[in-house]
Formats: C-alpha cells, sequence, structure tokens
C-alpha cells in the first residue's frame, strides 16, 4: 500500500472510531467520510462494506482478546480468568455501540467480514470455560456459544442509559452464577449446586 493511502485508510479509521462510538455501529459510512475530509469513494475503496469497516476497527481487539485468554490461561486460576476474559469481552464489545447485533450475525454467516474474527474470539473464551468447567469451577450445562450470548446482553444492557447503572452489579451477578461452588462461596449450575452434566462446546 501506498504511503499516501495507508495514511488515508489510517485516518478513516480513527474518525469512524469515534463517529460509531459516538453514533453506533449503524453510523452514516457518509458521514465517517465527510468527517475524515474524503469523499465515499475513497472510504469505499479501502472499506467496500460497513462490515469491512468494522471488522478493521474490531480486529485488533478481537486479537488481543485471544492473547489475553492465552495469558490468562497461564497466569490466573481457572475461575478468575474465566471472569477477568469475560470482564474485558464486554468491555470490548461496549466499546463501539450496536456492534453486539452485527458480531451475534456475523457469528452465523461465513461470508461476513466479520465472522472469522468473531469465531475466534468465541474459541478463546469457550477454552476458558472449558477450562475452569473441567477444575470443577464452573458450571457445565453452558457452553461457548452461551457464553458469548451472556456477553452480548451484558453489552447491550451498558448501551442502554436507563440500564447502564446496572450494568456492573449484573456482570457481577452473572460471573457469579456461571461459577460453581469450586473457588467460590455459593455452588451454582446443578439442581442441588453442582454442576449439572455436559460438556461445553464451541
Amino acid at each position: 500500500m501506498r504511503a499516501d493511502a495507508k495514511k488515508n485508510r489510517d485516518r478513516l479509521l480513527a474518525v469512524a472510531g469515534a463517529v460509531i462510538t459516538e453514533q453506533g455501529a449503524e453510523a452514516s459510512l457518509r458521514d465517517i467520510a465527510r468527517r475524515a475530509d474524503m469523499g465515499l469513494a475513497t472510504l469505499l475503496r479501502h472499506f467496500p462494506t460497513r462490515e469491512a469497516l468494522l471488522d478493521a476497527l474490531l480486529r485488533t481487539n478481537f486479537d488481543e482478546l485471544t492473547a489475553r485468554a492465552g495469558e490468562l490461561e497461564q497466569s490466573s486460576s481457572p475461575e478468575d480468568a474465566l471472569v477477568s476474559w469475560l470482564r474485558d469481552c464486554v468491555a470490548c464489545a461496549h466499546e463501539y455501540r450496536g456492534v453486539t447485533a452485527l458480531m451475534t450475525a456475523a457469528l452465523e454467516d461465513p461470508e461476513s467480514a466479520l465472522h472469522a474474527s468473531c469465531v475466534t474470539m468465541r474459541a478463546a473464551g469457550t477454552g476458558l470455560l472449558a477450562r475452569a468447567q473441567a477444575a470443577g469451577a464452573a458450571r457445565t450445562d453452558i457452553d461457548g456459544t452461551d457464553l458469548f450470548a451472556l456477553v452480548a446482553a451484558l453489552a447491550w444492557l451498558g448501551d442502554q442509559p436507563s440500564l447502564a447503572p446496572r450494568a456492573d452489579h449484573l456482570l457481577d451477578v452473572v460471573a457469579s452464577a456461571i461459577l460453581t461452588g469450586a473457588g467460590k462461596g455459593d455452588a451454582g449450575g446443578g439442581p442441588e449446586g453442582g454442576a449439572a452434566v455436559g460438556p461445553a462446546r464451541s
């Protein structure tokens, strides 16, 4: 890529990040181009679709979450690693308002520009969940898809002005519900406080 083209691409990404944070994932591409002092055609040359633009914005964050899962696996207990990653993932999904719906749809659409990075991120969380389940620290009646759905739901709560003040508290509630009695005071998962039987699925 020529230096001027790279400069334009970087400028578009910086402006897009600010606009999407402000207006949400459905922000006008024309408005992004205008604020970057470029034409829409220039934006579309670099990012032919909205999903391609979002993928470029989010891929770094998703890669960091994948790497973070590996770090937590080495440095933290299974339950602490899972809850820490859950918090990081919710924060990432909440960074750009409204992006969770696109992420959820992308998981089911191999043609989506977001598909590969979303699948990789979900797999990282599934690995931490499976590790915690194997250690008896997390309930086993949920899988990686369930975990991703909880991330999306918690990020959505943070997007709602009337509910946002409760988002952190509800994340604590969800994290407590995922964990079993091993490593924390109260059990969760099975009918009598134990974990229900069933392996995690990606």
